[in-house]
């Protein structure tokens, strides 16, 4: 598997703020997000237009503009931040779910949502965990496992996660409108 060197390993840093109202959180970046120093860059990766189509964003962004995520309340981490690959090349050892409850706890988000199962899995300590909104909260914070928006997982593919997710997130904001 890639590794990305020591220097090279914040080339795309976790997007996180206190009090965001989701973060989402996949395993690795792959080797296309690596190179083009963004979030979900591979261009058959659905992740942003999926975050158009549920409502998320209020238009497509392009993976370069990731940061712009903040404004929204949204953040982006990955559980392996030293390795580069599809997750069969990820080293077990490599995935640091202790530093995901870690940035939990510091950042308290309201949800956090995860773009993969075995993301999901690794973080929450559930074998086979279903799609949607989990039972018990992680760290404070809401989880949804999401279907996974990469290319290869498209056989696996269903939005209404997604969709569950975003909901989550317009009520939260209905909300604190209400409460201003």
């Amino acid at each position: 598997m890639p590794r990305a060197s020591s220097r090279n390993s914040h080339l795309v840093p976790d997007l996180l703020a206190p009090g965001l109202d989701l973060v989402f959180c996949g395993t690795a970046l792959g080797p296309a997000s690596f190179k083009a120093r963004a979030y979900y860059a591979n261009p058959g990766n659905s992740f942003w237009p999926t975050l158009f189509a549920v409502g998320l964003t209020p238009e497509r962004l392009a993976p370069q503009r990731y940061p712009e995520l903040l404004a929204l309340g949204i953040g982006l981490t990955d559980l392996n931040k030293t390795e580069v690959g599809s997750d069969h090349q990820l080293t077990p050892a490599a995935m640091d779910a202790k530093a995901l409850h870690a940035k939990l706890r510091k950042f308290r988000p309201a949800a956090i949502a995860f773009t993969s199962k075995n993301a999901a899995s690794l973080a929450l300590g559930i074998k086979a965990p279903a799609y949607g909104r989990q039972v018990a909260l992680l760290e404070g914070a809401v989880p949804f496992v999401l279907a996974s928006p990469s290319g290869r997982a498209r056989s696996f593919w269903t939005i209404e996660p997604w969709r569950e997710a975003a909901t989550f997130v317009a009520e939260r904001r209905k909300a604190r409108e209400r409460a201003a």
